[in-house]
């Protein structure tokens, strides 16, 4: 067997002689119980060996498992996990430390005076003052403009619409199919493009992966569906995979560039592979990998090639026309099949939209769930969801009205003159490094003198909102256009020096906040516990107890 052969068994084992000696005076029985037993065994070494989990990593942490059974240790274990559990918990929880809950429904409903001024309440509940560009990511338009009032007046008239209703709202399902389309020509899709409107990039690139692998089973009959993907890849694709009993294999990034080591995809490649990845750019550390060469990989063995575009999605578009030509990655390159884009990060869209996209309606239709036997008709969606909010395509579609192509021109112009300028200083900064050459609107740093968790955490104490990463350790600024206000990056450059020289004064301290947490997850070999942390973090999110409680 060519697994045995990879083994290599010596020839003296597998002679005939050796297992005569050992199946001499044996009880059939034990005979029976004894091949059984080893060819279970077998079987699951060669399913481990099958699926890349025979590994020395996966061996460290099977061991770490099986000692942390151990009483003693089981105990310490459960100790430390206890305080992490705790540290997690203060650390969510204490902002609502002057805060009760509702937790029942009132008697009698509230008129509208008593909720919004709840609302308003908890809308100054945060720290984070995002509307002055403290928050990196996720507010990604200006607030100060006339956009907020243009989508309430649009969620007034489309609030309770459903495109899963067309007869019903055909309005709702003519401004998606004109989105799909005015997003496509951005990308330089042709006539054959198409797509449709999400409900986040993740959803993207569910649907992306789920019309891979289904047109992989159609086209070659592919029934154990891979995927090729950067470790830089959005944790949306590991999601993908689960969801969907796929499997992923994960390509390293060369250590300057932090782009795809494209050799090692190319090898990576096998008769089961139904979609390469490429990141333009990816979350990390805002780097675009080699597109062009990803696609000639696809073209080359037949392979679907996805772009994700959901962070640069609506810069990519536009970078050229601002003075900051990018390399194409978009349907203009051959072999790109599919791209996701999200509307509702540089496109300034409310959460939660984006476009998926494929250069050929032969993918598409894999994406869609069709239900032909159910008693209540045929069931026939196009993404995820059933019903979705009209209102969220109806406001996607009037802030792509709003700005216009000049107006994203001239918002990606602000967006990248600010990277541009702090890319320029933070290079100069003693004891960090810029992280690649990014030539997006993400920065990431990291530093060989000190914790760079504890810069995030103390810059998170002066009111910024960073985002840590791992292996490396490492902290980014996802730049938007609340960065690019007048003083936001000088006032940041400033208070990213003070921390820096406090950090490289005491480089040994560690800092007590979720920064140190989330250095420590990365020193566990068993990942099931960094599970248990975050399922913790996210069950402080969920919790409604109170510190008197």
């Amino acid at each position: 067997m060519q697994f045995l052969s990879k083994l290599a068994i010596p020839d003296s084992i597998l002679s005939s002689d050796v297992w005569n000696t050992l199946v001499a005076n044996r009880d059939k029985i034990q005979l029976i119980v004894a091949t059984v037993s080893a060819t279970l065994t077998a079987l699951k070494i060669y399913e481990l060996y099958d699926n890349d989990q025979l590994t020395i990593k996966s061996l460290k942490e099977k061991s770490f498992r099986l000692m942390v059974r151990l009483p003693y240790l089981k105990e310490i274990a459960a100790k430390q996990l206890a305080e992490v559990d705790d540290t997690i918990s203060h650390q969510i929880r204490k902002i609502f430390d002057n805060y009760s809950y509702i937790t029942n429904l009132p008697l009698n409903g509230l008129n509208s005076d008593n909720i919004v001024s709840k609302l308003e309440e908890y809308a100054e509940i945060g720290k984070i003052d995002w509307r002055r560009g403290r928050a990196s990511g996720t507010v990604y338009c200006d607030a100060n403009t006339n956009l907020t009032e243009l989508m309430v007046r649009v969620y007034e008239k489309t609030a309770y619409t459903n495109p899963l209703h067309p007869d019903v709202f055909p309005g709702i399902n003519k401004m998606e199919a004109e989105i799909v389309r005015i997003v496509c020509n951005l990308f330089n899709g042709d006539s054959e493009s198409c797509g449709t409107l999400t409900c986040g990039g993740t959803e993207s690139i569910i649907l992306a992966v789920k019309a891979s692998r289904d047109y992989g089973r159609q086209t070659k009959g592919i029934s154990r569906a891979e995927i090729v993907a950067p470790v830089t890849a959005h944790a949306a694709f590991q999601k993908a995979a689960q969801l969907l009993n796929m499997k992923i294999r994960f390509i390293a990034v060369e250590p300057d560039s932090y782009k795809v080591n494209l050799k090692a995809m190319k090898r990576a490649i096998s008769g089961n592979t139904v979609m390469l990845v490429g990141s333009a750019c990816n979350y990390p550390h805002g780097i675009i990998d080699d597109i062009e060469e990803i696609a000639k990989l696809g073209l080359k063995y037949s392979i679907p090639v996805h772009v994700d575009c959901c962070l640069g999605g609506f810069l990519v578009p536009f970078m050229r026309s601002a003075g900051f030509p990018i390399p194409a990655v978009d349907f203009s390159v051959a072999g790109v099949t599919s791209i996701s884009a999200d509307t509702h990060k540089y496109g300034y869209a409310p959460k939660g939209s984006s476009v998926v996209m494929y250069a050929h309606k032969k993918y598409r239709k894999h994406q869609f769930s069709v239900q032909t036997d159910w008693p209540g008709g045929i069931y026939a969606t196009p993404t995820l969801a059933g019903s979705r909010c009209g209102a969220n395509i109806a406001n996607c579609w009037a802030t792509l009205l709003h700005f216009g192509f000049e107006g994203y021109v001239e918002s990606t112009k602000k967006i990248m003159r600010t990277q541009r300028y702090l890319k320029a200083e933070m290079s100069k900064l003693d004891g960090v490094y810029i992280m690649g050459d990014p030539n997006m609107s993400v920065i990431a740093i990291k530093s060989d003198r000190f914790n760079i968790f504890r810069l995030s955490d103390r810059m998170s104490e002066l009111g910024w909102s960073l985002n840590p990463l791992q292996y490396p350790s490492a902290v980014h600024i996802c730049l938007t256009l609340m960065h690019a206000q007048t003083g936001v990056a000088d006032a940041f450059l400033a208070d990213l020096k003070t921390v820096i020289q406090e950090c490289l004064d005491s480089p040994t301290e560690t800092g007590d906040g979720l920064g140190v947490i989330y250095g420590m997850a990365q020193t566990l070999p068993d990942r099931s516990l960094v599970t248990d942390i975050a399922s913790h973090y996210i069950d402080g999110i969920y919790t409604t107890w109170t510190k008197d409680q």
